[in-house]
């Protein structure tokens, strides 16, 4: 079955008046500082509500039709708990921040129960044949993920910046939930790291002859830095491998390697590995907080590292340690 997701951002959009709507549903998901990412996914949920309500303008739209839309969600589009309740978030975001509605219905629109679903986890050597058989950039990148505890585009965004080889730190700037914190640096890699490093500086410096501009920089800080785009400290440190033109600078660009480079890699390297596992580039993330708690690191500990808001999200990784009352033997074994 084709993704839902994907179908919703490719379909006609409703008549003329979508345009002013999605430029407000924009404006408001912006003034609240949400990621990319979520607005991408409201804007094609939203219009896909839409669509499927006759293209009709929202406010002629009642409780009925989006009762209606999540059941066919579910009933017709077999979509997980966890989707059915992001389209219905970003409904009720359209109604109750965009056009501010808030409707007693609203409240008896159902949630969908997410069930409960243990993460994917490879043991330490099944994680070791993984990494031997991913090449190029992306081998340092899942080795960091795995030995950080990065997420993808985590890895994906380090600047230069972000790197202390002195005290063996990676801090992760605007994580999920625009949140900072640091991680440990693997000495392991370290080597291979500052290695990358200088050869990403040969390039850099080569950009900068040829009148690329630097990295973007987030938010306003371009207004407020000019000049910091084109120092050595903001660059990426896992660039692209080919320069995009930036219509607001008026030149070159060198983005980040796209997260997909790294997720196809990975896709390669377990096929090759003969793992049976469904791995994927978050599985190095659920490994290394399985692996740091079964060598007896305290569990808050590890929840700083993940970054975490809540301790009882990564007590799920207690349910697949081999250490505590999971960690017992069977009587067979004795």
């Amino acid at each position: 079955m084709r993704d839902l997701h994907i179908l919703a951002s490719t379909e006609p959009v409703p008549p003329e008046w979508w345009t002013d709507l999605a430029r407000r549903v924009r404006g408001q998901i912006r003034a609240r500082h949400y990621s990319r990412s979520t607005e991408r996914a409201y804007l094609g949920w939203i219009r896909r509500f839409l669509k499927a309500a006759g293209r009709r303008p929202p406010q002629e739209i009642g409780a009925p039709e989006i009762q209606q839309f999540l059941t066919d969600l579910a009933v017709k589009g077999c979509v997980a708990a966890s989707t059915q309740n992001q389209a219905l978030s970003a409904i009720l975001f359209l109604y109750k921040e965009v056009l501010g509605r808030d409707l007693p219905w609203f409240d008896d629109l159902v949630h969908a129960k997410r069930p409960v679903r243990l993460p994917v986890v490879l043991s330490e050597s099944e994680v070791m044949r993984l990494l031997d058989h991913v090449e190029g950039m992306p081998r340092l990148m899942t080795r960091l993920m795995y030995g950080s505890g990065l997420r993808l585009l985590e890895c994906c965004r380090l600047r230069v910046k972000d790197l202390d080889f002195d005290r063996q730190e990676i801090t992760v700037r605007a994580g999920k939930g625009d949140k900072d914190r640091q991680t440990m640096l693997p000495a392991a890699i370290a080597a291979d790291l500052r290695r990358h490093i200088g050869r990403i500086e040969t390039l850099w410096r080569r950009d900068g002859r040829r009148g690329y501009a630097g990295a973007v920089l987030p938010t306003a800080l371009e207004r407020k830095y000019p000049n910091a785009s084109a120092e050595w400290a903001w660059q990426w440190v896992f660039p692209a491998t080919r320069p995009y033109y930036d219509r607001q600078a008026g030149a070159l660009r060198r983005h980040h390697l796209h997260e997909s480079v790294v997720q196809r890699a990975v896709r390669r390297a377990v096929v090759r590995a003969c793992l049976t596992k469904p791995a994927s580039c978050h599985t190095l993330r659920h490994s290394f907080a399985t692996h740091l708690l079964e060598r007896g690191y305290d569990i808050r500990t590890i929840q700083e590292l993940l970054g975490h808001v809540d301790v009882s999200t990564t007590m799920i990784y207690t349910h697949v340690a081999k250490t505590g009352g999971r960690g017992v033997r069977s009587p067979l074994d004795r």
